[in-house]
């Protein structure tokens, strides 16, 4: 910050500042300040008693368009500053005709101020998220009001005065507010572009999935990367030396945040080699469920009972992985059951195939098998398989269907499933002691 300079901006500032309010003390001055003052008056009682009238009428527009809602919602929201500005405007036009330009000077600034603001609240109203509707519109307002009352000059030597040195580069406050407003600019433009892009590369159907969501984040790490340095080279930036101090930092961070860059480049890994893609069945550990979708640092897994899991990408990289669907939908379950020795197998093998059969989502184009698979202590053991489609809808209820399925057809058939018993026999000469208390 230059000392010399900030003094006299101060002092610039201050004698126009009052000036300002001398010639507001004056007499017409103050005539338009009243006048002003009255027509907001006006303007804030009329929209008190417009106000509920217009909101019961916007309750009884049933069937129309959400923007023309959106609109009278905006209406009703700035009623008081519509209703001023349909004041002033006539007035200032009024006093033109009827008297000096001079004695209506004061009344035109307030009216430009109040139409610009007015404008500037309606256009925001287009920016969905509200953090950025609410710095655009405020940047905005001063602006405009610094543009209106000539002070824009007078504002940039005063923010330009605070500055620092670092070397030969000088890094001023109005330099620092240019760049934040320039990229926030870009970085609007760069969302923009980021989202009507992603929603094409989805619908496009040649592409598969694991690749979309890769085109995409590599779509988006391309546009905010030139929205950024962009946005900085327009204002004088030099950036040579914030790639070597960039380049410094991230050393820094390779050697403390090494899981982090683990995870990036594990995710860009499983986008690559497509070995799984949202929608895939997978199992890791404990956890089973289906791909909701690859973020850059975590896989997110719901499962059937509703809980979403954000498995990091290098336990899928470096862990086991059953991927259920990863070639195509078809999955083979496994059932085990047993039958009574005197029940005939061949008959066992057939009834147990065509109770599969009949469950639902068990494929009829590929058939269940039954094999017999050893001779146990109290029965014959069999392994029933049989595949199903949609592994999503879940398979302990699919297994538990076939199991029912089976414990019907054996009932039918007089099929008996047997269970460990045991027999005690007493042998000659021996008793049976009982012990008491």
């Amino acid at each position: 910050m230059d000392p010399s300079t900030l003094p006299a901006l101060l002092q610039t500032l201050l004698n126009e500042g009052q000036d300002l309010l001398n010639q507001a003390l004056r007499k017409w001055n103050a005539y338009q300040l009243l006048i002003a003052l009255g027509l907001w008056g006006i303007a804030h009682l009329a929209a008190y008693l417009l106000a509920p009238r217009f909101q019961d009428w916007m309750r009884h527009r049933e069937g129309w368009p959400m923007w023309r809602m959106r609109f009278l919602v905006l209406i009703h929201r700035r009623m008081r500053l519509i209703l001023f500005v349909a004041l002033i405007w006539p007035t200032i036009w009024i006093m033109r005709e009827m008297t000096w330009p001079s004695r209506s000077y004061l009344l035109g600034i307030i009216g430009q101020l109040a139409f610009a603001w007015l404008v500037i609240a309606i256009v925001t109203r287009l920016i969905t998220n509200t953090a950025l509707r609410q710095t655009v519109r405020y940047a905005g307002w001063i602006w405009v009001t610094l543009s209106i009352l000539n002070l824009t000059g007078d504002t940039q030597a005063l923010l330009d005065s605070f500055a620092l040195h670092i070397g030969d580069t000088r890094i001023s406050l109005w330099l620092t507010v240019q760049a934040v407003a320039w990229v926030a600019v870009l970085m609007t433009g760069a969302r923009f572009l980021s989202g009507s892009a992603s929603s094409t590369i989805r619908k496009n159907q040649d592409i598969s999935p694991s690749m979309q969501v890769l085109a995409i984040k590599f779509l988006q790490v391309m546009l905010y990367g030139a929205a950024f340095f962009i946005g900085l080279r327009t204002v004088g930036v030099d950036l040579t030396g914030l790639a070597v101090l960039s380049g410094a930092i991230g050393v820094g961070l390779g050697f403390g945040l090494q899981k982090v860059v683990s995870n990036l480049v594990s995710g860009i890994i499983i986008l690559l080699d497509k070995s799984i893609k949202p929608g895939d069945v997978i199992s890791l550990g404990d956890t089973f469920g289906w791909i909701n979708s690859l973020g850059a640092r975590y896989v997110s897994v719901v499962t059937r009972d509703g809980k979403e899991y954000l498995i990091p990408n290098e336990d899928l990289i470096t862990g086991q992985v059953v991927n259920w669907s990863h070639s195509n939908d078809f999955v083979r379950l496994d059932i085990y059951f047993g039958t009574a020795y005197h029940d005939d197998p061949h008959k066992v093998r057939a009834i147990a195939i065509d109770a599969a059969k009949n469950v639902e989502r068990v494929l009829s184009f590929k058939p269940p098998v039954c094999h017999i698979v050893g001779f146990g202590d109290s029965s014959v053991d069999y392994i029933l398989r049989f595949w199903i489609q949609d592994p999503t809808a879940g398979l302990t209820n699919i297994r538990g269907n076939v199991y029912l399925a089976l414990w019907d057809a054996f009932r039918e058939n007089d099929i008996s499933i047997p269970f460990p018993q045991r027999e005690v026999k007493m042998l000659p000469g021996s008793e049976l002691k009982t012990q008491t208390d």
